[in-house]
């Protein structure tokens, strides 16, 4: 079965299931997905049981849904079309990285594999997106993800930021303005007394920034 031959909304659960999982143990669930996709869990269920009966999933009832090897394999390659449009509307066609994840949601599911291979190399093969999103292989060989939550990275600590989540385009604007964004380095500061924001200064800047919680979540760090 090629991936083509998936309905829209199958494409769109097998990329959330494998998605969901990228940064994350905590397998996914039915009422995860409905309120990611913002539907109904009786409509995600049955969604997840025309995929079990496709065997591209996994789900014991109440429990978590895992994807099977063929239900991977789909889910990488509709993955690797999302993150690689992204790219090539920012990098070709000027948009914002605030802009992208809902038109690559519409394009990923029209455009050929010719095309998709076609904008890999004209855009020299990256391994990113503009979010820090690493971009799977035409092999669908695996990826590795490191990096941990700026919200759970201890003050002192000098990081380089590795990703940021693409969930909030106005957060994604906020950054921006602050200069955050991929290879950013900062320095995260001692904690205010009294307050539960994380607090950073960006290298080459002399006053500190302070985040709230669902922005240091957001972001994903490693040591340098």
């Amino acid at each position: 079965m090629l991936v083509t031959d998936l309905s829209t909304s199958a494409q769109d659960y097998l990329k959330l299931i494998w998605s969901a999982t990228e940064w994350s143990a905590t397998p996914i669930t039915v009422s995860a997905m409905a309120e990611r996709l913002r539907v109904r869990p009786s409509t995600v269920s049955d969604g997840i049981k025309k995929l079990a009966a496709q065997n591209l999933v996994t789900h014991a009832p109440y429990g978590a849904i895992e994807l099977t090897r063929e239900g991977r394999e789909h889910a990488v390659t509709m993955v690797r079309r999302h993150r690689l449009l992204e790219t090539f509307l920012v990098q070709v066609l000027g948009y914002g990285w605030d802009e992208v994840h809902d038109e690559a949601e519409t394009l990923e599911h029209a455009v050929s594999d010719k095309l998709i291979e076609r904008i890999d190399q004209c855009l020299g093969h990256p391994r990113r997106d503009p979010h820090g999103d690493p971009i799977p292989p035409a092999d669908g060989s695996p990826i590795q993800t490191a990096g941990t939550q700026l919200s759970a990275t201890a003050a002192g600590s000098t990081v380089a930021v590795i990703r940021i989540s693409d969930a909030d385009p106005e957060m994604l604007r906020f950054f921006a303005e602050l200069g955050l964004s991929p290879d950013t380095q900062l320095s995260i500061r001692p904690p205010r007394p009294y307050t539960d924001l994380t607090t950073v200064r960006l290298h080459g800047q002399d006053e500190d920034i302070d985040l709230g919680a669902a922005a240091s979540e957001a972001i994903w760090v490693v040591p340098v």
